[in-house]
């Protein structure tokens, strides 16, 4: 079984509706959901390294790290066939050119709904 982690942003509720939906395969393992502004010292360490969450999601999938589109894509990999939302998710993001297209647009989204909700980013 796969350790999975994705530290996202609890506080932006597409990104928790998004999680909240989303489900991984069973055999592969199960998802832990992170949220980083819970975690403010594992914020501070992505920082250093070049990872600001404010733009990108993280998953982590055993000692493989995945940020953004890429992470996008590997959930939709990892994802179960169960419910519309997450045979979907498959469809789109499977592709990596879908990911890539779609995750800027996901992102203006969310920072967009944080700006309306007057929620700060990540800090």
């Amino acid at each position: 079984m796969a350790r999975i982690q994705l530290i996202y942003d609890r506080s932006c509720p597409a990104c928790e509706h998004y999680t909240r939906l989303l489900h991984i395969r069973e055999d592969i393992g199960a998802l832990e959901l992170i949220n980083a502004r819970e975690h403010p010292e594992w914020v501070a360490t992505l920082r250093q390294q070049g990872i600001d969450l404010n733009n990108d999601m993280l998953l982590k999938l055993d000692d493989q790290e995945y940020r953004g589109a890429e992470a996008l894509h590997m959930l939709a990999l990892l994802g179960s066939d169960s419910g519309l939302f997450n045979r979907l998710n498959h469809w789109l993001f499977r592709s990596t050119f879908r990911s890539k297209l779609c995750y800027p647009v996901m992102r203006l989204g969310r920072k967009l709904l944080l700006l309306i909700l007057r929620r700060k980013g990540i800090e």
